[in-house]
């Protein structure tokens, strides 16, 4: 048998295996508002990953015992359909699942003025119904606009972005076939972008120090450049929102109130 051809994953004009850059992102596409029921919805699509997004609250924590006097608990919900991979999955949630809420739902939670809503709960829910690489972070960023679209308090929006490395290339946004490189890293990254904060930092795989840095800033560049998209679908929502028909009504009702007085 003959030797396995190897793949490039960054060809000589700099091209990535699906025609990308280094620092380019996936096609995304966002909508705010898509659950009618919930407090707040977004339904993201990134790359072929395809996720929702739906907000709950803040409500009264039940059970009793779990309610915290000085601030909202964040109950973040992390699931992958059966449908979203290849091979059937298994519908109850697993430990990889279990594991993306717990830090999700953290990250989310640095972001929140939980402190304004003592003894609530806010259940955020985020079902992933098509996955290819860096549902997380295509999670974090739908549920982000979710809470802002249920009107919670934050301190700024989340944004994330995957980077890491495969065939000796620091790159953003990896591709399933870019993960499973045979030197692959990958680093699920999320910022409060106005301020660089870092909520949400993981790493699978090993980087020189040189990489990590190169890394670092191509994740937060590749996140601001998430928040634009974000500021964009959350502007869109409110298009042609008759801001001069309120206001006239606003001073309708004023003055209706000067003559009953």
């Amino acid at each position: 048998m003959g030797k396995e051809k190897e793949i490039v994953y960054v060809d000589k004009s700099g091209k990535r295996l699906d025609g990308r850059k280094a620092d380019e992102l996936r096609p995304i596409k966002i909508k705010v508002g898509v659950v009618p029921n919930a407090d707040g919805s977004c339904y993201l699509e990134w790359g072929y990953n395809k996720v929702v997004a739906a907000v709950y609250g803040p409500k009264e924590a039940l059970p009793k015992h779990r309610a915290d006097p000085y601030g909202a608990n964040v109950n973040y919900y992390y699931r992958m359909a059966s449908f979203s991979v290849s091979d059937r999955k298994n519908p109850r949630p697993g430990r990889r699942e279990i594991e993306i809420s717990k830090v999700s739902g953290e990250a989310l939670k640095a972001a929140i003025f939980t402190e304004q809503f003592p003894n609530t709960n806010i259940d955020v829910y985020v079902e992933i119904f098509d996955s290819n690489a860096g549902t997380r972070i295509a999670g974090l960023t739908a549920a982000s606009l979710a809470l802002v679209d249920a009107g919670i308090p934050m301190r700024g929006i989340v944004a994330g972005c995957t980077v890491g490395k495969a065939g000796g290339h620091i790159l953003v946004d990896l591709t399933k076939e870019e993960e499973d490189a045979p030197d692959a890293v990958d680093i699920p990254l999320a910022i409060i972008p106005e301020t660089e904060e870092i909520v949400l930092l993981q790493m699978d795989g090993l980087l020189k120090k040189e990489e990590w840095d190169k890394a670092v800033q191509m994740g937060i560049a590749g996140c601001k450049q998430i928040l634009e998209l974000q500021k964009k679908a959350l502007s869109k929502k409110f298009e042609g929102f008759p801001v001069q028909e309120i206001a006239s009504d606003l001073r309708s009702e004023s003055k209706k109130e000067e003559i009953k007085e």
